[in-house]
Parts: C-alpha cells; structure tokens; sequence
C-alpha cells in the first residue's frame, strides 16, 4: 500500500526531512513545541489543538511551517488519545 506524501513526511522522524510534495519539517521543532504545549495540561492542550486546527497561531508554535504545524497537531491528537475518557475536551 503506497503512503501519501503528507503521511510520509509525518511518519519518518529526523532532525529533518525532505520528499516530494512536502516542506522541510524539523522534527526537533516539532517535538519541542508539542512538549511545550503539553507541559500546559491535559485540558489546556484540546484548547491548543483546536485553536491549531482554527489557524491560530499559538506562541508554542510560532516560527513553524504550515506543514510543522499539522505534525504538531497529528502528534497532539495522538497524544490525546491516550487520555480518552480521563481529561475531556473543554
């Protein structure tokens, strides 16, 4: 089964990454402003992803690409999933 470019570019992690379709993601970046904005709390972080996913751009993620910036999300989101359940959404 062949992967889109964007799940690719998601998927493999490196200080950075380059493929076809796809901006330069720095992977450091990206794990550095999910932790930040995890470090805020369960319930602070479903405020920041959706926030993300509005387009606003948060202080945690400033200087990110667009690209950067749904990695950070994707990982959030994975992230969540976790605490189903345990630290709901609002």
């Amino acid at each position: 089964m062949l992967q889109s470019h964007e799940n690719i570019c998601i998927s493999v992690y490196n200080e950075s990454l380059i493929c076809p379709g796809c901006r330069i993601l720095d992977h450091r970046l990206v794990e550095q402003c999910v932790e930040n904005l995890c470090h805020k709390g369960c319930r602070a972080v479903w405020g920041d992803i959706a926030a993300l996913d509005a387009g606003h751009v948060l202080p945690e993620a400033k200087g990110l690409s667009a690209d950067e910036i749904r990695a950070v999300v994707r990982e959030l989101k994975a992230i969540m999933a976790v605490y189903e359940g345990t630290c709901a959404a609002g």
